[in-house]
């Protein structure tokens, strides 16, 4: 945290850096948003830095509009990470419970999730999060939070998010370049579901699907934990390269037509319903079948869809999440995906958007900042819990565990 309670996050995308300054209140639940800066990627590809400078630039200019919007000096920052590179794997700790009357203390909880940490991972990659699931403590299974139980042996089942150390370097380097401290490094699908999605749907069963430009992520939620996470290669960019390359376009025109006249539905419209080009750029000329436009664009969303739910279907959870799907991100804003994704997923889908915060929330209140409002609400969970003395005590075991022990276990935070 800054002076004046100031919270910063920078949404790291293919496609724009955004960047949120709030104002944390100690007598109001939410922050204030008093800054928002965005900026066109630069040096970014598929969630990736590939180019440090570039990527400097871009976020430097995000940061200045928030700045300037804020009139504040941002010094720290949350940021996101995403990548096609981010890998997961299952871990299990297992310790014996130190008192001698068998009392689960922090120092117990504490040593099982060092012993999670030992699994063989290459010299070139890095543990990004390490999410406890769940407990066993002797027979009994399945605990959320085993503090204060008595037993012998202590069992912890947790996932590994690991990613590339070339990256993590690149991001905090690009990032520290632009004159700001990494706070922490939040996963992207982390960070948008702390922002779309209530306790109820995390424990009913669900599935936020944030559709960014060069990638989709999902993550998987059920009975409050996080069951799985994923990043595919492809994004709503895609879509738009698709419809440029078929109409003979240029990008800005054929984004133009995504979002003006596109559909994820072709059969919304007649074969001989036509776009005019020059309503759309005066350099432009002739028409464009409406109907084919949206063949195109059906089809790309169609291969998102498909390709997220073999995920689902990889852990057993297609068409049985019972709170259904979660679309956000810019992708989501495009006309007709929601009875598209409905068709795919067969489940109940809705358009996620982000938590209403205080000040000008007119400027975040849309799909596409998600991920970035994520970052503001986990910096705010984090300095509450950390607030006076005992708060950790009766946090929830994610937090608890994420907030007062894995930062000197792996350096970084883990979200709720």
């Amino acid at each position: 945290m800054q002076k004046g309670n100031i919270i910063v996050g920078i949404d790291i995308g293919s496609s724009n850096v955004c960047t949120v300054i709030a104002q944390s209140l100690s007598d109001a639940e939410f922050p204030r948003v008093i800054g928002v800066g965005i900026a066109p990627a630069a040096g970014i590809r598929k969630g990736m830095i590939i180019d440090v400078e570039e990527a400097t630039k871009s976020i430097i200019e995000s940061v200045e509009k928030g700045e300037r919007m804020a009139g504040v000096t941002v010094k720290r920052a949350t940021v996101s990470v995403c990548g096609t590179e981010i890998a997961f794997q299952e871990s299990k700790g297992v310790v014996a419970i130190g008192r001698a009357d068998g009392e689960v203390t922090e120092d117990d909880i504490d040593r099982v999730i060092k012993d999670a940490q030992h699994v063989s991972i290459p010299l070139n990659r890095e543990i990004i999060h390490l999410i406890p699931k769940n407990y066993r403590l002797d027979d009994q299974d399945n605990l959320k939070d085993p503090l204060g139980m008595k037993g012998v042996r202590l069992e912890v089942n947790a996932l590994v998010i690991e990613g590339s150390s070339t990256q993590m370097k690149n991001l905090k380097k690009a990032v520290e370049q632009a004159g700001i401290e990494v706070e922490d490094v939040i996963l992207e699908p982390l960070a948008t579901a702390k922002s779309v999605l209530d306790k109820k749907q995390r424990e009913l069963g669900v599935v936020v699907v944030n559709i960014g430009g060069a990638t989709t992520s999902l993550a998987v939620f059920e009975e409050g934990d996080l069951l799985h996470t994923a990043i595919i290669p492809v994004g709503a960019g895609h879509v738009t390269n698709d419809v440029a390359i078929c109409i003979r376009t240029s990008i800005e025109v054929a984004e133009k037509i995504k979002l003006e006249y596109g559909s994820a539905l072709a059969k919304e419209f007649s074969k001989r319903e036509e776009i005019d080009l020059t309503a759309v750029d005066s350099r432009e000329s002739g028409a464009v079948s409406r109907y084919h436009v949206a063949e195109i664009i059906e089809a790309r969303m169609t291969e998102i869809f498909g390709m997220l739910n073999k995920e689902l279907k990889r852990i057993g959870k297609a068409e049985l999440l019972p709170a259904g799907v979660v679309l956000t991100g810019g992708g989501a804003k495009l006309p007709q995906v929601v009875e598209l994704a409905k068709d795919i997923f067969r489940l109940p889908v809705q358009i996620g958007y982000p938590v209403k915060l205080g000040g000008v929330m007119d400027k975040v209140d849309d799909p596409s900042f998600s991920t970035v409002v994520g970052l503001i609400m986990w910096e705010k969970e984090k300095e509450s819990l950390t607030q006076g003395s005992g708060m950790l005590q009766g946090a929830s075991g994610w937090l608890r565990e994420g907030y007062k022990k894995m930062e000197h276990l792996i350096g970084k935070f883990l979200p709720s």
